[in-house]
Formats: structure tokens, sequence, C-alpha cells
């Protein structure tokens, strides 16, 4: 029989070819497969909760963690550049902004600070440990609990890209924000495969937010003023108007957050009520951390004691300082110094929220006065659970 001979050349075209037509083939099959989404490397934690709630406390408990590069309120910016629009309208801008923050993207501050900025430019950049230690500025370290006095004398000078450059070498992000008004704003973020985001939601007993509002009156009256929709109009909220829109977005996320809740939200909500953290500092924070996967180190564990057993209630000028106090006596100075009638309009416009975040109402200032009737109830046995949660129900 003759043999055909092929040359060598033909063989390797058609082998070639043939491969690579495979590899389109491959290609073309492997787009239509789903694709297994990596888990970001960063873990995105956000403090959600509303002012005078003990969030700037619980941002510390964060920041002066080696692990956490965190930022207390950054949406500040925003409010003050477009403090003519209402909350609702904002949602939008803060949301973008808290997303790009959470990437270490600090271009989205070039809208709202258009000029050449130093560290000190920032809202509140001194809370921030991660800020006033390396590569940020040199003269803390990572392990270093540090104080924003300090933090301003040394760091205020350094450059604004060192907020980028100090975000991309930590693994956690934690923001503190107080300018959410609905869990469901969040659903883009809590979708996001570029985000790794857990939401601790921060609650306090309304009562008591009204007694710590009313040291901080005049730095309020902005924030009011959006809040109820003044076009820019600063506002004192003699009336709670303000504390009735608070307690009704506490009680819609946690709500939103317990009741029926989507399925992304599994194992990504929280919800801490400040007066439970201040009875046992540790282990409520403990639980924060683990949920948060950190890990409670000994210097931490030291500060936190000596941070949540100082003496006395801390003083009007501290309103926005974290100082040693004590925080149990904090957590129920309301109880001797607001007028019973206060008291009595408070519960009215948050009773809601009062009976669905576990806080007991007073029906005299007989029971408002008497320290020995706890008015925080246990935490329901009831509550909700996500390893007894079943969505058919």
């Amino acid at each position: 029989m003759a043999r055909i001979r092929i040359p060598s050349t033909v063989v390797i075209l058609f082998v070639t070819v043939q491969t690579g037509f495979l590899l389109f083939m491959y290609a073309r099959y492997s787009s239509f497969m789903p694709q297994t989404e990596e888990k970001p490397l960063q873990a995105h934690i956000l403090i959600l909760s509303s002012w005078r709630s003990g969030s700037s406390f619980v941002g510390q408990l964060f920041s002066q963690h080696p692990s956490v590069f965190y930022l207390m309120e950054p949406a500040w910016h925003v409010w003050v550049t477009m403090s003519q629009n209402s909350a609702k309208v904002l949602h939008m801008a803060v949301r973008d902004l808290v997303r790009s923050v959470f990437l270490c993207d600090m271009s989205v501050f070039d809208a709202y600070m258009p000029w050449k900025r130093n560290l000190s430019d920032l809202f509140q950049w001194a809370a921030s440990r991660a800020l006033c230690s390396a590569p940020a500025c040199d003269s803390f370290q990572r392990t270093d609990i540090t104080s924003e006095m300090a933090c301003k004398t040394l760091c205020g000078r350094y450059p604004f890209s060192k907020v980028e450059e100090a975000c991309k070498t930590y693994s956690h992000v934690v923001i503190k924000e107080v300018r959410f008004f609905d869990l469901k704003v969040l659903y883009p973020l809590l979708t996001d495969p570029s985000l790794n985001l857990k939401i601790i939601h921060l609650v306090r007993d309304p009562r008591a937010v009204v007694k710590s509002r009313e040291q901080s009156v005049k730095a309020l009256a902005r924030d009011n003023g959006i809040v109820l929709s003044t076009n820019g109009t600063k506002v004192e909220d003699s009336k709670y108007k303000v504390m009735q829109e608070v307690c009704r977005s506490h009680v819609q996320i946690y709500e939103t957050a317990t009741l029926k809740p989507p399925n992304f939200l599994k194992n990504r909500y929280l919800m801490i009520r400040f007066e439970d953290l201040v009875r046992d500092p540790l282990s409520e924070i403990s639980e924060m951390y683990k949920f948060a996967d950190l890990t409670l180190t000994p210097r931490l564990k030291s500060w936190i004691y000596n941070i949540t057993h100082g003496q006395g209630p801390g003083k009007k000028k501290e309103a926005f300082k974290i100082t040693s106090r004590d925080a149990v006596s904090v957590s129920q100075a309301w109880r001797n110094v607001l007028p019973f009638q206060k008291v009595k309009k408070v519960q009215e416009v948050c009773k809601g929220a009062i009976n669905m975040l576990g806080y007991q109402l007073v029906d005299s200032e007989k029971e408002q006065r008497d320290l020995t009737l706890d008015l925080v109830l246990p935490r329901r046995q009831n509550q909700f659970s996500w390893l007894s949660f079943n969505p058919k129900h």
C-alpha cells in the first residue's frame, strides 16, 4: 500500500489550528459557567448608629485595634457640602462615599475637599489610630494606644495621600456612620462582590440619647435640619421631631434585619445595646470582635477596663471625646437629670423603639428616680437568631 507523506509543516499547522479551536471552545463554554467569586482580602465593618448613642466609644474599640483602619463619620463631608438637601436625598451620596472608603479609594473626597489637603482636613481624623501611626504618621506604632490630642499635635500636617496608603495595609476597614436611616439603602453594598461587609447596629435607650443630645444642642443643629428637611435651616430639636425620626430608623433597621431578611444578610448583622456594653464590656466586645473576625489583645483588654472604670459621668465639654468615665453611671445619668415631663414626651415619640429594643417605660417620676428598678430588660429568649431562622415562616 502506498503511504501518503504529509509535510511536517502541515502537521504543525493542523495541530496549532486544532489547539486554538479547542481553547476557543473552552473559553466560550467557561463563560457560561457560574464563576466562583473570591472573597475580598479585606473585611469591611460598618458601625451603624445615631448621634449620642455611644458610637464614638464603640468606634474607638475598633480604632485602637492594630489590624483595623478606622474612620469616624466620613459622610460628614457629604452633609456639610450639600446641607440644603434632606437625609433621604443624600443617602446615595453617603453610600457611594462609604463604598469608596471601604475600597481604600480616597479620591471620592475630591468632590468635597477640592483643595490640596493634609490629614487634618478629614473630619475627626485624629480619632483614627491608623492615621496616627505608620505608614500614615511616623510618631506612633500600630500597637500603641493613641490619644486624639497627641495625634493632632504630631500628625496633622502629613499629606492626605497617607489616608489611602495606610488603608491598603490593613486587614479590616471599619467605618462608623450616623447618617443612614434605612437598612435597604445598604443592600447594594451588602451584595457587592468587591466588599466583605458586616453591620454592627448600635442602639441606646432614647431617653439617655436625649439627655446626651442636650449637651450638644448647637453642634447638632445643622444635622437636625437635614434630618427634618428644612432646606439648610438649623434646628434645635425642642419638640423631639429628630428623635422621632431616629427612633423610627432604629425600628426600621432592626425589623428589616430580623423579620424575613434577605439571605445575603445571613451572619452579617449584629445588634448591640449600649447599656449591655457598659455593664459587661469584655463580654460584649468579645462578641463584636468575634463577629468581625478580630482577636482581643491583652493591651486592649487593659485599655478597655481603664476607659470604662473612670470617675463620674464625664463633663459637658467632653461630650464628643472619649475619656475615662464610669460607663454605667453614664448610661443611667438621664434618670437623675431629665425632668419627668421630658421623659414622658420622649416615651410618646419613641414608644415603639423603646419596646422593641428592650427598654422599660416608666409611669412616674418615682419609677424614673428609683435606680433599683432596672429599665434595661434582659434580651428576650425568643429574640431573633440566624440559627433558628426559617424563611418559610
